[in-house]
This record gives C-alpha cells, sequence and structure tokens, in this order.
C-alpha cells in the first residue's frame, strides 16, 4: 500500500480550502448527491428527534449539514470536531447567526482522540470523514467510540464514499462510472486529480463492511437511506 496522508497534511488541505468548502457547489461537487444527503438527514433526525438537543459533528467543515438541520429544528447545542482551526471557525460563525439561544463548541482535533464526556449526544454526524480511516482496528475503535458517546436511543448518521467488496465491481462503479461523472465535472485532468488525492488521501470500506461494524459494537437498528455508485448514507442507533 502506498504511504498515504498524514494528519497534519489533511488538516493543511482544508486549512486552505474553507471558502470552497463554504459553498455547496463547489466543496461538495465531487460528492454525489450531496445537497440530497444534507436534506435527507436533516429532515429526518428532525423527524425522529423532534426535542433533539445535543448534536455532535465530527469533521464538520463549513458546518453545511449544521445549518442544514437548523432549518429544521432549532436552537441546539453543537459540538463542532475538525483538524482545520479555520473550517471549525468559519462553521462556528454561519451556525451561531442562525442558531440563536443554542450553543456552539469547538474542539480542534481528531474525533478519535479529542475530550468527549460519554453518553453526551443525541446525535453524531459523520460526513466525508471515515474514509481517512486507516486499518480495521482504527475502524472498530472509531466505531465503538461512536457508540459509547451516544445516548440510550441516539444516533450516528454518515454519509461517505465507499468501496464495492468485489474488485469488478469497484472498476466499473468507482474508475468508469463515478470516473464519468468527474470528467462531465470539467475534463480528465480533473478525474485524475480527484482519483490521486483519494489515492493519497483516503482509505474507504465497503458498505457492507460498515454495517457489519456497526452492529459487531453493539448498535441495533441500522438502516441505509440512499447509495449513488460510490457513495452511501445510513444511520444506526444505540
Amino acid at each position: 500500500m502506498k504511504e498515504k496522508s498524514t494528519l497534519k497534511e489533511i488538516e493543511e488541505r482544508f486549512d486552505n480550502d474553507v471558502e470552497r468548502f463554504s459553498k455547496l457547489e463547489t466543496g461538495q461537487q465531487t460528492t454525489l448527491d450531496a445537497t440530497f444527503n444534507m436534506q435527507l438527514f436533516a429532515q429526518g433526525i428532525a423527524r425522529v428527534y423532534p426535542n433533539l438537543r445535543e448534536v455532535l459533528d465530527i469533521g464538520c467543515g463549513a458546518g453545511n449539514y449544521d445549518i442544514q438541520l437548523l432549518t429544521h429544528i432549532h436552537p441546539l447545542d453543537i459540538t463542532l470536531v475538525d483538524l482545520s482551526k479555520p473550517m471549525l471557525k468559519k462553521a462556528k460563525e454561519r451556525i451561531d447567526s442562525v442558531n440563536v439561544g443554542g450553543k456552539v463548541t469547538c474542539l480542534q482535533g481528531d474525533f478519535r482522540t479529542v475530550r468527549l464526556e460519554p453518553q453526551s449526544f443525541d446525535v453524531i454526524i459523520a460526513t466525508a470523514v471515515l474514509h481517512h480511516l486507516r486499518d480495521d482496528e482504527d475502524w472498530k475503535n472509531a466505531f465503538v467510540r461512536f457508540y459509547d458517546l451516544l445516548k440510550e436511543g441516539g444516533s450516528i448518521w454518515i454519509f461517505d464514499l465507499v468501496e464495492q467488496a468485489d474488485p469488478v465491481l469497484q472498476d466499473l462503479i468507482y474508475h468508469e462510472k463515478y470516473g464519468s461523472y468527474l470528467e462531465s465535472l470539467k475534463d480528465e485532468a480533473y478525474r485524475d486529480h480527484v482519483f490521486k488525492y483519494i489515492e493519497k488521501e483516503d482509505s474507504p470500506r465497503s458498505l457492507m463492511y460498515q454495517l457489519d461494524l456497526l452492529k459487531e459494537v453493539g448498535f441495533t437498528k441500522i438502516d441505509v437511506l440512499h447509495k449513488n455508485l460510490c457513495f452511501a448514507s445510513f444511520v444506526a442507533f444505540k
């Protein structure tokens, strides 16, 4: 396996990309159905938790998912975790402007190690962040931590890049189909650029791998919400 990006390298990339990620049409353009999933998460969370209060958003970026959620239910007490300090600053600024009466707490660092109180959150949002995990132990430890951080009846909402378990289908869905989509955004050079930084930075797992792992660590009700080629959204309840 080629050497992957360090956390510091990932942090620096996002430090320099705050404005782009603050706009859906630029920050989410390589992510299939980003706007659809953002709305789906917001509607689903608000429907399941009409009295929602405590939310944890890991790898929050510029706060897009929190902004969307606040259009359905507010005020909220939101804890934001991200490697990038400029991303956190932008997210807090945007959320504070619409979250009157709520509280925003920012924690810079790796969600696997930042100080968070167990059984403190009704909802965890994890979008386009888990693909940065590495080996199987890393994945399992992360999912165990999610379970521990949730209150009884709480849930984690995940939207991310996924692989196919079968290499032939992976080639079709990722390299051909998703590759064609990336080309349609600009050109072949842009496609190759995106594939290059995914190869350098990311270690996605299949959807089924993650669903099975959620069950293994104790989650009960698990639902797939949406899948389009190599992107999937799903939810698991404690």
